[in-house]
């Protein structure tokens, strides 16, 4: 559902989950990591590339589909220190909300605190803080899952298109995206469309409103620039007369599956609320909470139970204010099947939200962006499960037994110029497998340029020649993955120069 953004008053409810489920649950969060390299799927399960058996854990983390173009809570707080307390609380992976907005030329991230915190994200854009977003997340052991979860910040669409950012455009700025993290098996996947709903339609035909096969078209675009990505298709609101949450109604699948070009790429998603989003009729039953398993069962759990595919609730939640709402979120994580007992065999999910400023759930965080909800967190922990390697490394990558070597490619990329002066970034990128430790660009310019600032690295420069070397915070880059820094200089004019990196 569209979930506004004011703010909400995070009211603490008491925990109905036993003590010895929160310990069993840290238990297995510090289970052996799996989850290196990219993803498929067998049946109903998702699979690392070793062919282990993984779960989906995770939280939604959003504020880059809305007017400030980045996540939120930034004003308030370091991202690093965000995605730490993510991982110590057990989440493994972030679904991270974006508009086509961000994929704009130029566009810039606002509401973010560099004064002593984010200071690598001083002057990025918002891709690039994206950038970062992932590096950081991945050299954690937390994978992503980027949801196009609007067409621009204006609001979400019931369709997949509208009349200024037409399916074309969807289309291509989903394949930059997979693009743009191709080799960086932190990103695991994209969610194509947030939420479609009436008059969107599965199976109907009609081009204009069928959103299967919108779908299909969207997902083999993305896997013709990205194949090793999984492939998120949520549901919609009504089929065959049957009314649900918006993305959250699959029924069609049964007989209208999804159809892509790469097998083992297909991952369901569905959306459960509470009524603190809005009323449904399986609220008020008079056998509430027992009559849930079997409305799960009918609109999406059913794909899961006759092993079509995996499924993933990439969202659900509340306020847990009202004792209803409370039931609901205890019949849901059981529902889901507890990981102490079904490890990977189970249903994959994300949290809505961690931020505490979506007006209709709350948040993991309470409104000081730093405390947690230990009522809300403490409903989960029998569905956490364990988070992944650093770096999500695939084969070839540490522990490979025929050794590995560290090399690294630079590419330099021109920004504005206006005559008395300019700026550049250079994006580093470990092509080699093995993570990187540190690495350092050199180039020779060709005229008398010289650098006037530098971020997110050190530089020296004698003569034409400049070296740029690592910052402290980015020196080291998982199997794939990439670092950025920017600089500026003077005068302009000059050509762009041709980079070399060296690793170790």
């Amino acid at each position: 559902m569209f979930r506004t953004l004011r703010r909400a008053l995070c009211v603490a409810a008491a925990l109905l989950l036993p003590l010895a489920g929160v310990q069993s649950a840290r238990a297995d969060v510090t289970a052996e990591a799996a989850g290196g390299g990219y993803w498929h799927t067998s049946g109903r399960q998702i699979l690392d590339a070793a062919g282990q058996p993984v779960r989906i854990a995770g939280i939604n983390w959003f504020g880059f589909e809305t007017a400030n173009h980045v996540v939120h809570g930034l004003w308030a707080r370091d991202y690093k220190s965000m995605i730490d307390q993510m991982k110590s609380l057990g989440y493994n992976t972030i679904r991270m909300p974006y508009s086509d907005d961000i994929l704009k030329p130029g566009t810039m991230p606002d509401s973010i605190n560099t004064d002593g915190k984010n200071t690598d994200l001083r002057g990025l854009t918002s891709l690039q803080v994206l950038d970062r977003i992932v590096a950081y997340a991945g050299q954690s052991g937390l994978k992503i899952v980027l949801d196009r979860h609007r067409p621009d910040a204006a609001g979400q669409s019931a369709l997949w298109y509208t009349a200024s950012v037409p399916e074309s455009t969807w289309i291509t700025n989903l394949k930059a995206l997979a693009t743009r993290y191709q080799g960086n098996s932190t990103v695991i996947g994209i969610d194509l469309h947030n939420e479609p709903h009436d008059p969107a339609c599965w199976g109907c035909g009609d081009t204009s409103r069928d959103w299967r096969l919108a779908a299909q078209r969207a997902g083999n675009a993305v896997l013709s620039a990205n194949p090793d990505l999984l492939i998120m298709v949520e549901g919609v609101q009504s089929h065959n007369g049957v009314n649900g949450w918006w993305g959250g109604n699959l029924m069609g699948v049964a007989q209208y599956p999804v159809q892509l070009d790469v097998p083992n790429r297909l991952v369901y998603s569905a959306h459960d609320y509470a009524t603190s989003v809005a009323q449904q009729s399986w609220f008020s039953d008079p056998s509430f909470p027992a009559n849930m398993p079997g409305i799960w069962d009918k609109y999406w759990g059913y794909i899961f139970k006759q092993n079509i595919a995996p499924v993933w609730l990439g969202e659900f939640g509340t306020t847990l204010q009202p004792s209803v709402d409370q039931k609901w979120l205890a019949e849901l994580v059981k529902y889901l099947r507890p990981t102490s007992a079904y490890g990977g065999d189970s249903f994959h999910w994300t949290f809505w939200s961690w931020n505490p400023n979506s007006g209709d759930t709350g948040g993991i965080l309470k409104d000081d962006w730093q405390t947690v909800d230990t009522a809300k967190d403490g409903y989960l922990a029998s569905i956490k499960a364990p988070g992944f390697d650093a770096g999500g490394p695939g084969p070839g990558g540490p522990g490979d037994p025929g050794g590995g070597s560290a090399t690294c490619t630079a590419a330099y990329a021109g920004g504005s110029d206006w005559g008395g002066g300019f700026n550049a970034e250079v994006k580093v990128t470990n092509t080699g497998s093995v993570p990187l430790k540190s690495w350092k660009v050199t180039w020779t310019w060709s005229g008398s340029q010289k650098v006037t600032n530098m971020w997110n690295a050190s530089h020296t420069q004698s003569g034409a020649t400049v070296t740029a070397v690592n910052a402290a915070h980015n020196g080291s880059v998982p199997v794939g993955g990439s670092a950025t820094f920017g600089l500026g200089g003077a005068p302009g004019g000059g050509a762009v120069p041709s980079v070399r990196c060296a690793a170790a």
